[in-house]
């Protein structure tokens, strides 16, 4: 992912700004981390460099 992205992406479910939190960088992209709302507080997975922005309810049912 790169971090450009954080200018567009917010909450999915309250629609608020998302702080990232980056574990591990690579030549300028962010390949693991989670992104965090700023209001209900939400962590969403980044994962393979792909942020998954699901509600937390539908990723355990999503497939891999």
């Amino acid at each position: 992912m790169k971090e450009d992205l954080m200018e567009i992406i917010c909450c999915p479910l309250d629609k608020h700004d998302l702080n990232l939190e980056v574990t591990e960088r690579d030549d300028g992209e962010i390949i693991s981390g989670e992104l965090v709302c700023t209001e209900c507080g939400e962590t969403f997975p980044i994962e393979d460099g792909i942020p998954n922005l699901l509600p937390p309810d539908m990723r355990d049912e999503a497939p891999a």
